[in-house]
Order: C-alpha cells, then sequence, then structure tokens
C-alpha cells in the first residue's frame, strides 16, 4: 500500500513480551474518490438478524447509505500509543488522561485512552496532523465496496480486540497497536474496529446523512458531541461495523486517537 513515513518510531516490547517493530507515526494513503457510505435498508435487516435486541432505530443514524466523494489524504496506520501521547504531555504541560497511572492501560504501545475530544485535536495539531473528518474514516475503514468490517462482511472476533474478555483475542483490556493485523482495512489501516473509540473532527447529527452533503463532508457546524467511530474493546459488537457512528461528550471515556493529514 503507498504511505507516507513521517517520523520513525521505535524497537519497544509490547506488554505481552512479543518484540516487534512497528513505525507508529507511519501514515497511509488513501487515494480520491467515491465510496459507499452508511447503511442500506438491506444491511439493516442483516442487523437485526443478527443483533436480535436492537430495534430499527439503532441503525437509523447510518441512514440512508450515500456515495460520497472525498480528497485524497493521509490517515495514520496505527492508533495514537501511550508512548507516543507521553511526548506530547511532556513538551505542553498537558494534564494526563485518567487511567494514565493504570498499569492495565499505560503500556508503551497500547492505544492511549480516555483523551478528550480537544486533547485529541491538541495532539493531532502538535503533531502537525488534523483529527479525520468522519467520511475520510469510514472511508480509511471500509474501502469502496460497502463492507461491513474492515476485513469484509463476516464477523471473526479473532480479527479485532472486541468484547470477549480476552477469550479470543487474547487482550481483557486495550491491545498493543498493530496486534491484529489479519484484521486491517482494503487500505493497511490498523484497529480500525474495537481497541478504543476514535475521535473524528465532526460534530454529531443523528440525522446529518439526511442533508450533509456528500462532497467533503466535515459534518454540521456545531453541535453539544461529537462522533466517535470504531467501538472498543469493551462495547457491543455491533458498535465495530465500519457504518456504525456515535456522538459522546466531549470529556467521553476510552477514547483514543487516529490522526490524518491533508495533501498539501
Amino acid at each position: 500500500f503507498p504511505f507516507l513515513i513521517l517520523l520513525s518510531g521505535c524497537n519497544a516490547a509490547d506488554p505481552t513480551g512479543a518484540e516487534e517493530y512497528l513505525d507508529t507515526e507511519e501514515m497511509v494513503l488513501i487515494p480520491a474518490g467515491e465510496f459507499i457510505m452508511g447503511s442500506s435498508e438491506e444491511d439493516v435487516k442483516k442487523y437485526l438478524l443478527q443483533y436480535i435486541y436492537r430495534t430499527p432505530e439503532r441503525f437509523s443514524n447510518e441512514q440512508p447509505q450515500r456515495i460520497v466523494y472525498v480528497d485524497s489524504f493521509y490517515i495514520d496506520k496505527y492508533e495514537v500509543t501511550n508512548e507516543q501521547y507521553g511526548k506530547f504531555l511532556k513538551a505542553t504541560g498537558h494534564k494526563p488522561p485518567p487511567f494514565w497511572d493504570n498499569e492495565l492501560y499505560n503500556q508503551p504501545k497500547q492505544a492511549v485512552m480516555a483523551v478528550s475530544w480537544e486533547d485529541a485535536k491538541a495532539y493531532a495539531e502538535w503533531m502537525g496532523k488534523r483529527l479525520p473528518t468522519e467520511a475520510e474514516w469510514e472511508k480509511a475503514a471500509r474501502g469502496i465496496d460497502g463492507r461491513i468490517w474492515p476485513w469484509g462482511n463476516d464477523w471473526d472476533p479473532a480479527k479485532l480486540n472486541a468484547n470477549d474478555v480476552g477469550t479470543i483475542d487474547g487482550y481483557v483490556y486495550t491491545a498493543p497497536v498493530g496486534s491484529f493485523p489479519q484484521g486491517v482495512s482494503p487500505y493497511g489501516v490498523h484497529d480500525m474496529a474495537g481497541n478504543v473509540w476514535e475521535w473524528v473532527s465532526d460534530y454529531y447529527d443523528k440525522d446529518y446523512y439526511k442533508y450533509g452533503p456528500t462532497v467533503n463532508p466535515k459534518g454540521p457546524e456545531k453541535g453539544e458531541n461529537h462522533v466517535a467511530r470504531g467501538g472498543s474493546w469493551d462495547i457491543n459488537n455491533d458498535f465495530t461495523r465500519c457504518a456504525s457512528r456515535f456522538g459522546l461528550s466531549p470529556g467521553s471515556l476510552l477514547t483514543g486517537i487516529r490522526c490524518a493529514k491533508s495533501i498539501e
């Protein structure tokens, strides 16, 4: 896959003791073009059979399904790690997020967790980047074919850090980034399902797909909450679908960061 290396990472042991080199600041190029965004009526029928305790209203904020065009952009190949975020804290004097001193969540290669939207935005800008738009995030996660999860249309708990208390994926809490290469998106982006929620730049409106533009949409002009994408290690699996969208208050917990960068 085409990519841009901004900075070199370092070779460090993850909490499992497995030695693996990851350039955690590597970015992936997502080409310009159209993709399928949201969920169709047929999709929702499938979801209701799969998630029997859900109602159609649960999926209404993903509709109507639309063909959306986005310009080319770069997106982080991995979620931001504690190691990366720690450099930001040291350089800027920002207050650490909750759980920063908790050994269950603070290992260097684990995805940083419990970052507020404001601090996620500040980190991205400190890095010379930005938060992705909701449309950019979804295209990077699912490609152009409307697949349900980054790897395809069939649920596979071995391809993400999901809500199984570690019985299948091996992680009770957050995982080191890049732990599930078998679950990458069509563009080679890791961990876009599960592990930690990822903030995007957009304000949240459950009805936005009904009126938003279909070329480089950037979300409503204002709102109380922002959109988080991808689900997390402890959330119900339907939230890990590429099309799933959730409005969270800016200070919500269990949220992490993945940055984007416009092409000059």
